[in-house]
């Protein structure tokens, strides 16, 4: 293996240091982004570059996991002319949103009008899936199209510095991104699809047909993805009366091809989301905490520091706060069945609730695990990526939507 060589934005514990050289010596090239953290193989935060080829672990389980965000024609004005009478039509929206959008494990979408007959279920990418696999991985894909899962999946309600009014949506490809990636961690392994393989790095080439498997589903996940975030967006957009006058979307658990200082590489991002310049992203904090609307910084001299930068993370960027406590040391651990604590966590129900409070935040759902306490501070994220981004909206919460607090989702990023 050769010497691992990466660029490294913040600062992070060693254990995710070593992960990131570990991805590193495999790859082309490799990139940590200031909310970095360990997940599995590679950290959350990584960027990694190969020739030709692909992870599965590095892309993750959750398979096309992103944000989106549409800005309305509303304001906040328009809610209500007393903060009494705000507060009281916000706590309606959250009801009505938590009672309307899916949250939680496995479950279907209960709308009337959910997306099933997508033009995606017909695409030819399905006959990568096993025969025998294909028509129930199929139905579980249309049922759980727009549904949003749990853990730090959510949807929110923004006002920004104008007071306009602002949705943002965070989850992925559900139970069919999880089949794809476990069934091919499976087969690169030499194991039979469905059998249970250990989480670790495999490059597939994307020209062999394994590879060529991979990427065509990985894709189609990317559309199922992108489907649902859209549809689960603008329901909320109509659940609130407004329409829809711009869309910010991105993948942050995906690989792209692109080009980097004049040579085609499979790029690999993590939890983190793209940022060339003049993109825009809609990054989320937490709870209890601002979200932005960022933009790649447009650069003149490519010798500039931030230039360097820019192409050293190739155009890359944070995709939320970052976690400084695992779920368990946030929430403490129980036995599922008996409800009896095993681990205390560090973060109370106290601790949690009063700074949603004090930010002024209408919460449904939510655990313990993404409590604000758990996570850093997204402005100080951004600043370690020196001037790579730039903050065009700053996204104040009204509203978090969340699974509940005793939900498991094996489908979360």
């Amino acid at each position: 293996m050769r010497d691992p060589v990466a660029q490294i934005f913040g600062q992070h514990e060693a254990a995710t240091i070593d992960q990131l050289n570990d991805v590193a010596s495999r790859a082309e090239r490799a990139a940590l982004m200031a909310d970095g953290h360990v997940g599995y193989v590679m950290p959350i935060g990584g960027v990694a570059a190969y020739d030709n080829k692909v992870s599965v672990v590095g892309v993750g389980f959750d398979i096309a996991c992103g944000n989106a965000a549409i800005r309305t024609d509303i304001t906040l004005d328009a809610l209500g002319d007393e903060p009494n009478e705000r507060t009281e039509t916000l706590r309606a929206m959250a009801d009505e949103i938590a009672a309307t959008v899916s949250f939680g494990i496995g479950r279907s979408n209960r709308a009337d009008d959910a997306p099933t007959e997508h033009v995606l279920f017909a695409a030819d990418a399905w006959d990568a899936v096993p025969p025998k696999e294909r028509s129930t991985l199929r139905d579980k894909a249309r049922g759980q199209l727009g549904t949003v899962g749990s853990g730090n999946h959510y949807v929110d309600v923004f006002a920004d510095e104008s007071d306009a009014i602002w949705v943002g949506v965070h989850f992925g490809s559900r139970g069919f991104g999880y089949t794809v990636a476990s069934g091919f961690l499976a087969l690169s392994q030499g194991k039979k699809w469905g059998e249970r393989a250990p989480e670790r790095e495999v490059l597939l080439d994307i020209d062999a047909p394994i590879g060529e498997d991979y990427w065509a589903l990985m894709n189609l996940a990317g559309r199922y993805a992108y489907a649902g975030r859209e549809w689960v967006a603008r329901k909320v957009v109509s659940l609130l009366g407004g329409r829809e006058l711009e869309l910010v979307h991105n993948h942050h658990n995906f690989a792209w091809k692109e080009m980097h200082d004049g040579r085609e590489l499979i790029v690999v991002r993590k939890g983190a989301t793209p940022a060339f310049p003049g993109q825009l992203s809609f990054v989320g904090g937490t709870m209890g905490d601002n979200s932005v609307i960022l933009r790649g910084v447009q650069i003149d001299d490519p010798h500039d520091p931030r230039a360097v930068d820019q192409r050293a993370a190739m155009h890359s960027t944070v995709h939320g706060a970052g976690r400084v406590m695992s779920r368990t040391a946030a929430a403490g651990k129980t036995h599922r069945k008996t409800g009896r604590v095993l681990q205390a966590g560090r973060i109370s129900p106290e601790m949690m609730h009063s700074w949603v409070r004090e930010k002024g935040v209408i919460l449904r759902g939510g655990g313990l695990d993404e409590a604000p306490q758990a996570y850093r501070r997204l402005t100080d994220v951004l600043a370690a990526q020196r001037g790579t981004v730039e903050v065009v909206h700053t996204l104040r919460p009204l509203i978090v939507v969340m699974a509940g607090p005793n939900e498991f989702d094996p489908y979360k990023d």
